[in-house]
């Protein structure tokens, strides 16, 4: 009998790569609270979180809001490697102000700051 260990190689997994247990954690949740917000088991967040079932829009449309977050998020930023406050800004602008601030941060990166 062949035994499989939880860790599941990205080509194994059909999920492929996301951020989703580092947004459960960053959020201080357990699988079970996450599940509960979800409405959902914690087996299927073990399962998501290790790509063994696919995050799908359908999940990434339950889970974003239950995490304080956006999709995008979920599938391309772990959140211990961005700045909280930007994280906290980002997830409650509006969509115009998101454009904004995006404006503003390209406009800093390209120009600089005099500090």
């Amino acid at each position: 009998m062949v035994r499989h260990n939880d860790a599941v190689d990205e080509g194994e997994s059909n999920g492929g790569p996301n951020h989703l247990r580092a947004w459960r954690e960053f959020r201080g949740l357990s699988q079970v609270e996450l599940a509960e917000r979800a409405g959902t088991t914690h087996q299927v967040i073990g399962y998501l979180e290790r790509g063994r079932t696919q995050l799908s829009a359908k999940w990434l449309r339950k889970l974003a809001p239950a995490l304080d977050t956006t999709p995008g998020m979920l599938l391309d930023h772990d959140p211990h490697e961005l700045s909280a406050d930007v994280i906290d800004i980002w997830t409650h602008a509006t969509e115009r102000e998101r454009r904004q601030i995006a404006d503003i941060a390209r406009t800093l990166v390209r120009t600089g700051t005099d500090d």
